[in-house]
């Protein structure tokens, strides 16, 4: 196993720095330190040729390109201090209310306008002979977008010989404050050849979380029993997509009060004998089709992103907790370590 380190570009005159790490099978994740990104993930193909199966750009420059930046879909960063929707961008914590930033119309969307994704974290490498990776920090300030409290927060990303790559986060407050904290990576595992629509999808619950008309989640809770949501049987995503009348961007919820680590998804490629297995110790995960992806998107003219063309697993806190009673572990209590794990193993 190895890492490497490069220049990457510059951001506010800081200089920015990709990380490539790569283990004894020839996959290899590229990341970089300006919003803790996944910038490219690729695995071997059988004739041993590398095959990619991320969303990304191979400059920096192409994270600024108006199309990106019109779009805005994420690609592969660590997205803080709360992940997705927070309803009419304002939360009340032990009776004092917060006006967050609201940059998705009147909601907080993803931290608000510069979250933890638009920020360059402090980086470590990790080495070792089972697994490689980067320990990255970061320290938000009181009041940052609206959030209250001090956060010193951390995440590793780790490559292991297993194929695994292990996000580890945490995070510490002054104060009471909402935290929730996941990678926004798209796969395609089809190495973009075809869209997702190919593709078989299960996730290991018969629940998921209503949302309202702006996206945001209500706190209702609907049993998809039956339903051609419910993917404990996996399911093509095509037709469900078909069932449905679009693509997915459904939050579905475990009940993991304990916090272990839990097998929840596995996305597979029959074609190409690939899948990605999800485990996690968050409570939520969004399995998200790319149903709003720009098609002016693309790494080159060989790979093209676009609707349907890349699928989330976001595991997280219940979007929009801090406004709902029944979310468990919205708010981290003061001098209280947040602490969180996922896991994406690949299969090829």
């Amino acid at each position: 196993m190895k890492s490497t380190t490069q220049g990457f570009g510059k951001y506010n005159n800081q200089d920015v720095n990709l990380y490539t790490l790569e283990n004894d099978n020839g996959m290899i994740v590229k990341i970089m330190d300006f919003g803790a990104t996944i910038t490219s993930i690729t695995i071997p193909d059988n004739n041993a040729n590398p095959v990619s199966i991320a969303c990304g750009f191979d400059t920096f420059d192409e994270y600024f390109a108006d199309a990106y930046k019109a779009n805005a879909p994420y690609f592969g960063c660590t997205v803080g201090r709360y992940c997705s929707q927070i309803k009419d961008a304002s939360v009340i914590i032990d009776g004092s209310e917060y006006q967050l930033a609201a940059n998705c119309g009147d909601n907080n969307l993803h931290g608000g306008a510069v979250g933890f994704d638009k920020k360059i974290w402090q980086a470590k490498i990790i080495d070792g002979t089972e697994k490689v990776g980067v320990a990255f920090s970061l320290l938000s300030n009181d009041m940052e977008e609206g959030f209250p409290g001090e956060v010193k927060a951390t995440v590793s990303i780790e490559l292991t010989n297993e194929n695994e790559i292990i996000f580890n986060y945490k995070a510490i407050s002054d104060k009471d404050t909402p935290l929730s904290m996941t990678n926004h990576s798209y796969f395609n595992l089809s190495g973009f050849e075809r869209s997702v629509e190919d593709l078989k999808v299960q996730v290991k619950t018969d629940k998921r979380l209503a949302v309202d008309a702006t996206g945001a989640c209500t706190g209702e809770i609907i049993d998809v029993t039956g339903s051609v949501e419910d993917l404990r049987d996996a399911q093509r995503v095509k037709n469900v997509h078909d069932a449905i009348g679009g693509g997915f961007e459904h939050f579905y919820i475990f009940d993991n009060g304990d916090e272990k680590l839990n097998h929840v998804a596995c996305v597979s490629d029959d074609q190409s004998e690939r899948s990605l297995d999800v485990y996690t110790t968050e409570p939520c995960m969004l399995f998200y089709t790319g149903k709003y992806t720009s098609d002016e998107l693309k790494r080159s003219e060989t790979e093209r992103y676009g609707k349907y063309r890349g699928f989330c697993c976001e595991t997280h806190r219940w979007p929009n907790g801090p406004n709902i009673a029944a979310s468990p572990n919205s708010i981290s209590k003061a001098n209280e370590e947040f602490k969180s794990t996922t896991v994406f193993k690949l299969g090829f």
